[in-house]
């Protein structure tokens, strides 16, 4: 089959040849017909399938034909909501690209950059927005946003807007959008949330479900070094020496992790960057383009990160660290191996992390292939106890004292500490009956006044000195007026 014979618009079919696209994908193939006639659509695909085209272009399609009250006021008619800024951007590039030869407006709004020129865009007027939940809300808020308009609503990624805690957001968007609508939710996994969701969202809707999230792309050659945690930043450089890889895309469980590892490969000489959520937008941005367009070999990011990358024939995807959850393993080794190509995968396992290499084979229900000779094989074979916090031990309170500001020093406190006490004693006027000291003749009439002055229960500070008490002076009586004298 064809694009022709999904019955695309001849404006489409030339922008598809111009991309070099001949045959549709089956995610394509089977999703297209069925947003073409505006039923609601549940696609479950994991990435590299062609998904984006599979919604894109047959919302273009819907849009091309304006009635006459959109042709001036150009209102929101398509929304399409995305986890990351990087996915955001990718939809956008790509809606542009398709729509090249039609009237379509497409914008594209995410935080991390000013909003200024992305009000701007939409207040020119566009059909298609493609938003992340964080500025689209914001944006809404300043009346900047008006989704009465919208006829086709599109959550891409919905697995990783929950994850990432986007499902309030997203449901606050919803509550804003007509309730007469044609909805398309693609989601990579299926979770008890995501099943609710699309019971509320989709009405008897077409369910497409391409390549499930259990099975990896039987192109990628996927291999598993075992390697001690300390060793596992030699042996990235070694493989990248050594091993017929040209493009790597490097996966960390952390953004520090990821900064670690770009600053050790680039004091090894070999061109890297990192990107994750620490870093501005437009630092991402030109790593990414750094490595797209080759000046850089290794792009380290962590998952969040790296979600929504389409980068053409990348040669290899390298797991410094192991994920926790299987699906995010498919998720990482989808990136490479995309559109028919082949593609390499190798995963780093620590002792730490062998109880997650039995879950990624059991969801994949395929064995990793094992590579034992390598410079750096594992020595480590036993878990390392966690280490604790020493906890400090709470001094005790002497018996009778009471309150964190009357207790008194422990008997057995430091030789400082005595003295500590024995200036105390000294400056607030209580003698220390275990200790006998003579009165030097400078404090002798201080003693005798403290010795038959009653003694205080409130603690006085060292430092604290009586200071003398100001009295007013009597007021001399006021001289009485002489009464009235009555005469009789």
């Amino acid at each position: 089959m064809n694009f022709a014979e999904l019955q695309l618009s001849p404006l489409l079919l030339k922008a598809l040849k111009e991309k070099g696209y001949q045959e549709p994908s089956k995610i394509q193939e089977e999703a297209i017909p069925h947003v073409l006639r505006g039923r609601d659509l549940l696609g479950c695909a994991q990435t590299g399938t062609g998904k984006t085209a599979a919604f894109a272009l047959p919302i273009i399609q819907n849009l091309m034909e304006n009635p006459k009250e959109y042709r001036q006021k150009r209102p929101i008619r398509a929304l399409i909501l995305t986890p990351t800024r990087e996915l955001a951007l990718q939809i956008a590039e790509n809606i542009n690209e398709y729509g090249a030869h039609t009237p379509i407006r497409c914008a594209v709004i995410f935080g991390g950059v000013s909003a200024k020129p992305q009000i701007e865009a939409l207040r020119r007027g566009i059909d298609i927005l493609v938003a992340t939940p964080g500025r689209l809300n914001d944006l809404i808020g300043q009346n900047e946003i008006d989704l009465k308009y919208v006829e086709i609503f599109v959550l891409d990624e919905a697995d990783r807007m929950l994850d990432m805690g986007f499902i309030h957001d997203v449901k606050k968007i919803i509550a804003l959008v007509p309730k007469k609508r044609q909805t398309l939710l693609f989601s990579a996994t299926m979770p008890d949330e995501i099943r609710a969701l699309v019971a509320k969202l989709l009405n008897n809707p077409v369910k497409v479900e391409v390549t499930p999230v259990s099975s990896t792309v039987d192109l990628i050659d996927a291999t598993l070094y075992y390697v001690d945690k300390a060793n596992k930043r030699p042996l990235l450089a070694h493989l990248l020496n050594h091993e017929d890889v040209t493009s790597t895309l490097v996966f960390t469980r952390t953004k520090h992790g990821a900064d670690r590892v770009a600053k050790f490969l680039a004091k090894s000489k070999i061109p890297a960057a990192a990107i994750h959520g620490d870093k501005s937008q437009n630092a991402r941005q030109t790593a990414l383009n750094n490595f797209k367009e080759g000046r850089i070999r290794v792009l380290v990011a962590t998952d969040i990160a790296a979600r929504g990358i389409d980068i053409e024939e990348l040669s290899c995807v390298i797991d410094f660290d192991l994920p926790n959850i299987p699906e995010t393993y498919v998720h990482r080794i989808g990136r490479t191996g995309r559109a028919g190509l082949g593609g390499r995968a190798l995963s780093f396992c620590d002792i730490e992390e062998k109880p997650y290499v039995k879950d990624i084979e059991k969801l994949t229900g395929k064995k990793i292939a094992v590579v034992e000779d390598h410079p750096y094989p594992m020595t480590v074979f036993t878990v390392p106890p966690k280490e604790e916090k020493p906890v400090r031990p709470r001094r005790e309170r002497p018996v009778g004292s009471t309150g964190s500001r009357g207790k008194d020093r422990t008997t057995d406190a430091a030789p400082a500490n005595q003295n500590k006490e024995r200036s105390k004693g000294a400056a607030s006027g209580t003698r220390n009956k275990t200790r006998s000291t003579e009165p030097t003749p400078s404090n002798r009439n201080q003693e005798r006044q403290t010795e038959s002055a009653p003694v205080s229960k409130n603690r006085v500070r060292p430092d604290a000195r009586k200071k003398p008490v100001k009295t007013a002076a009597p007021r001399p009586a006021a001289p009485k007026k002489p009464g009235k004298t009555w005469r009789v």
